[in-house]
């Protein structure tokens, strides 16, 4: 379940909620019971292992690779 960030507007409280995606959005402050709004907030998200970057991603063919790909996992090496 994701994690969703809010902020009071009355007391400046910042707190988290794990809420389902169906869930509707939190609507007071637990600790004073003011409006909230959510936050956005950088995701823990990241791709991991051999995954498609390396197996499915770079082409296969014999192309002159540019200079900045050289030291990537697409070097074909």
């Amino acid at each position: 379940m994701p994690m969703y960030e809010y902020r009071c507007t009355a007391c400046d409280h910042q707190f988290e909620l794990r809420q389902k995606f169906s869930d509707p959005p939190a609507s007071s402050c637990p600790q004073c019971n003011g409006t909230v709004e959510k936050m956005i907030s950088s995701t823990a998200f990241a791709l991991k292992g051999d995954g498609w970057f390396n197996t499915g991603y770079c082409p296969k063919t014999e192309a002159p690779k540019p200079a900045a790909c050289s030291g990537c996992a697409c070097s074909g090496e």
